[in-house]
């Protein structure tokens, strides 16, 4: 039951961010992240231009803050059985991972045909990891998210140029098992 749970989690996670995709806000970014990408050195490689994804928001004092999700609630629970942690650490990464769409559709922007895949880790230090093609220069940011779900948590964002897919197989490749 509890691989059902995560899974169903899991696409429903999936599902939102598409949806949170359709979003038009970021049209003012992409034109602006069309001049942001240079070459640079003589590998000519692709930079991020951290300040484009900046969101403006201060990071949120932890010691007080409101979760969407209650530290005992099913979801929490299932999370941190799941992945080995504890509930804390599965509250907060639930919540991060749920909203990490915000940081990824600005990174997009500027990558275009640079990206290949990104992972958010489920351990007690999420972040994001996008891989890129060989010609992105590899880069760390801390994403501050704005959007009300998860305003002012911290995403840690780590730029990969190492080519990467995922691990995470096709629509109908995947065999759950009870």
């Amino acid at each position: 039951m509890p691989k059902r749970l995560i899974t169903m989690l899991i696409i429903t996670t999936t599902s939102m961010w598409a949806l949170s995709g359709c979003d038009n806000s970021t049209d003012t970014t992409a034109k602006k992240a069309d001049t942001v990408i240079s070459a640079t050195d003589s590998v000519a490689a692709k930079t991020i231009d951290w300040s484009v994804m900046d969101s403006g928001e201060k990071p949120a004092d932890f010691a007080n803050y409101q979760y969407p999700f209650a530290l005992d609630s099913q979801n929490v629970r299932d999370y941190a059985e799941y992945f080995k942690v504890d509930n804390a650490t599965a509250q907060h990464n639930l919540t991060v991972s749920m909203a990490s769409n915000e940081a990824l559709s600005k990174a997009l922007d500027q990558l275009s045909e640079s990206y290949v895949s990104h992972e958010l880790t489920d351990d007690k230090d999420m972040k994001m990891i996008i891989h890129t093609t060989s010609d992105v220069k590899a880069s760390n940011y801390d994403y501050v998210l704005a959007g009300d779900f998860a305003k002012g948590l911290v995403l840690p964002i780590v730029i990969q140029p190492d080519g990467k897919k995922g691990d995470v197989k096709g629509h109908g490749e995947s065999e759950l098992q009870e």
